[in-house]
């Protein structure tokens, strides 16, 4: 019977610790070549956008896509599930809040594989409803102490350090500016919607790790040529998605000064098929634009859970 779930049902079951392991477990599996993922599509007019990111993970026998729509501020986020042997539905997930843990998940991932092991502070820009599942994924994968948070509005900044403080356990503060987000972070996080680079490439020490989870558009860049130059390892989800969105890394690639062949794919790192980082003192990059299998790894989790709680409603299928 395919159920219907709505957002409440879903966040009653979706913890982190659950999204960090069904997006570790499905990238190692992309890693070895064991997934099908293919890039965003997208149906711009003129008062709205439709994307779409299909994918199918056989170890889960299960194929299926990730929809969304945007219209001015509002976004809405749907996740299908089908049968892979017999093409029956299976599912169909309101997605918000699973697209974000998911999202989070991939950077706490990243963190995990790719951070220095005695990475203790971070700093993260964006104070949004994205960056929420940055900083509790980065606080459940890493031994992280300290988050300094910049945000452009200082009210809901200081509202966000309170919240993610009470989740986490740990130290949330806000930071009083750009670089003071950056010097001393072991860690550095950017998710927003930033069309210019967000901070200076020398404020970065030795051995710092970046996670950019915000330029999923080449209308997108939150990093500076400079700042991806001094990165010793850049680290993407999908070589192929990120050849078509990645905001970052499109300047150097058009210049000639990066090529995907020297990119690792962060399921390629898991898997033991290409290094990570090899010492402390490098800068490691991954950039994060996201993936069908991801989602498809993590509904099938929420799925289980929801099933066994009697929630969700048929459909007429």
């Amino acid at each position: 019977m395919a159920i219907y779930l709505k957002e409440d049902e879903v966040a009653s079951v979706l913890d982190m610790p659950l999204a960090l392991d069904a997006v570790e477990q499905v990238m190692a599996a992309h890693g070895r070549g064991e997934t099908v993922d293919y890039p965003r599509q997208r149906v711009r007019l003129p008062s709205t956008m439709t994307h779409l990111l299909q994918g199918g993970v056989p170890g889960l026998n299960l194929t299926g896509l990730k929809v969304y729509t945007s219209a001015g501020p509002k976004v809405r986020f749907w996740v299908h599930l089908f049968d892979a042997t017999t093409g029956d539905p299976v599912a169909v997930l309101e997605a918000d809040r699973l697209g974000m843990m998911r999202t989070g998940a991939a950077g706490g991932v990243a963190a995990k594989w790719l951070a220095r092991p005695d990475a203790r502070v971070a700093g993260v820009f964006g104070s949004g409803w994205q960056a929420q599942g940055q900083v509790l994924a980065l606080c459940a994968a890493r031994p992280i102490e300290r988050v300094k948070v910049f945000g452009r509005n200082p009210d809901r900044l200081v509202t966000f350090c309170a919240q993610m403080s009470r989740e986490t356990g740990r130290e949330i503060v806000p930071a009083a500016s750009a670089e003071e987000t950056v010097r001393g972070s072991d860690v550095v996080v950017t998710i927003t919607t930033s069309p210019k680079p967000l901070f200076d490439a020398e404020w970065l020490g030795e051995g710092t790790h970046i996670t950019a989870a915000g330029s999923n558009s080449l209308a997108r860049q939150e990093l500076s040529e400079a700042v991806v130059r001094r990165a010793a390892v850049i680290c993407v989800d999908s070589r192929e998605v990120a050849v078509r969105e990645s905001g970052d890394l499109m300047p150097l690639l058009e210049k000639g000064r990066t090529q995907p062949g020297r990119w690792v794919e962060l399921g390629e790192v898991i898997a033991g098929i290409r290094p990570g980082r090899t010492s402390a003192q490098q800068i490691t990059l991954f950039e994060s634009q996201g993936m069908a299998i991801q989602d498809i790894a993590l509904a099938a989790r929420v799925l289980e859970r929801a099933r066994e709680g009697g929630l969700g409603q048929a459909l007429p299928y």
